[in-house]
């Protein structure tokens, strides 16, 4: 489900797409076969155009869970067939005074699953390994 321009949701603003390209996970990252996604408020906010947008495109959706079946380069925790879920919090830097003291959610770098990159409304998704 794409969200391509923010509405109500009674005015169903998500679209089903189904010719998107699938993704494959790049350095450090995995690929998830999702096998399901809760819905959050946070992702009504997005939906509804309550929160900026940061991409368009995007496909929301940050409770995840699925399953790995693709790995990128060098990942060195995470196997095919690891069942595995994807947060909200999507990077940090690990570097600043923030990340360093356990508040890595204050990261003035921090991306954002469903909101600053493509969240599991969709039949894969991709994850870097230290934040499944």
């Amino acid at each position: 489900m794409v969200l391509k321009k923010t509405g109500p949701i009674e005015s169903s603003p998500l679209e089903r797409v189904d010719n998107e390209p699938d993704p494959s996970p790049g350095r450090g990252e995995v690929r998830m076969r999702v096998s399901c996604c809760a819905i959050c408020r946070t992702d009504l906010h997005i939906v509804e155009g309550d929160l900026p947008m940061q991409t368009y495109p995007i496909i929301p959706g940050h409770q995840v869970v699925g399953v790995v079946d693709r790995l990128g380069p060098a990942v060195l925790h995470l196997r095919v067939g690891d069942r595995i879920g994807i947060a909200w919090l999507r990077y940090t830097c690990g570097h600043c005074r923030f990340c360093t003291s356990g508040r890595e959610n204050l990261c003035e770098l921090s991306l954002y699953t469903g909101y600053h990159v493509s969240g599991g409304y969709a039949e894969l998704a991709i994850v870097h390994e230290d934040f499944a």
